[in-house]
């Protein structure tokens, strides 16, 4: 009973020392008699016991490295601190265990003498306005120096960059006189853009005044000049009246001269600046004088003959 109980506890042990389970996502580098064998990957492998073992378990998986943070000198002499973390995926298991002697080591070691070599050949201001640039240079160098190592840097990334006290007092007062010196244009640009704006208005309303200014000049003067124009035409429908009149009426010249004298009186009395009297009236006119003449001529002829007397 007891030698049946060391044999089925030796079968346990080749067993377990056999058949080796590989989780998804992970590798093991399997070794034997000392040297490389082979990469065991996901899923059930069996090994030879005593002559096979397993020398490491590699991850497949994104893995994160943060590197601490680390005191660099700008070229303008001002000690700043970058804090950084580095995305790495192992692509060849093999060379990452046998090409370095420990990766993450490597890793951290390459990005603190990288950062310092990019970041001491900016000037403050730089580093934090170019912190893509400074990411996107170190992911390159980067990468190109893990290759040898079964490594790919996927990205780099500037967690934080700290200066130092005094300098995040010099800062912060010139930020807040960038911030007051804003203030102060936007309260200017918008001082000017109202009294833009009002100066438009009061030239709109201006224009407006002269327009209808004008509009009422214009209508106070045609209607004024339809005035006159229907005056005109009344008088002259009511001249070919009375034209017509005498004309029906068969009369004499000095009828005819009489008539004209009146229709003109009446044409006088009208608003009108001006009138037009006819060849015939003129005519009339001229006979009236010549009458009026003589009539004088004979007033004096018998007021001398009296003083005679």
């Amino acid at each position: 009973m007891g030698f049946l109980l060391v044999i089925f506890i030796i079968i346990v042990v080749l067993a377990l020392k056999t058949i080796k389970v590989v989780r998804q996502s992970e590798v093991y580098i399997i070794e034997r008699l000392g040297k490389f064998h082979k990469v065991a990957e996901a899923g059930l492998t069996v090994i030879v016991p005593f002559i096979d073992t397993v020398r490491s378990v590699v991850s497949l998986k994104q893995q994160t490295m943060d590197i601490p943070p680390q005191g660099v000198i700008t070229s303008d002499n001002v000690t700043i601190t970058i804090d950084t973390v580095v995305f790495y995926k192992i692509t060849d298991p093999a060379r990452a265990v046998y090409e370095i002697q420990s990766l993450k080591k490597g890793i951290e070691y390459l990005s603190v003498t990288t950062i310092r070599d990019i970041v001491g050949k900016m000037e403050l201001d730089q580093t934090f306005s170019s912190r893509d640039i400074i990411n996107d240079k170190l992911r390159v160098i980067l990468d190109e120096a893990t290759d040898a190592w079964g490594c790919k840097i996927d990205r780099v990334e500037i967690k934080d960059i700290t200066p130092p006290a005094d300098i995040r007092d010099a800062m912060e007062k010139q930020m807040n006189a960038e911030r007051n010196k804003r203030a102060l244009i936007l309260e200017a640009e918008a001082e000017r853009q109202s009294a833009i704006t009002l100066a438009e208005g009061r030239k709109q309303a201006a224009i407006l005044d002269a327009e209808a200014d004008r509009e009422s000049r214009i209508r106070r003067a045609t209607g004024e000049a339809e005035a006159i124009k229907q005056v005109a035409d009344a008088k002259a429908q009511e001249i070919q009246r009375v034209y017509e009149a005498i004309k029906k009426s068969n009369p004499d010249e000095k009828l005819v001269q009489i008539k004209s004298l009146e229709t003109l009186q009446e044409v006088a009395k009208g608003d009108a600046n001006k009138i037009f009297i006819p060849f015939e009236a003129t005519a009339a006119l001229s006979g009236l004088g010549a009458v009026k003449d003589v009539m004088t001529e004979t007033k004096k002829h018998k007021k001398s003959e009296l003083e005679d007397l």
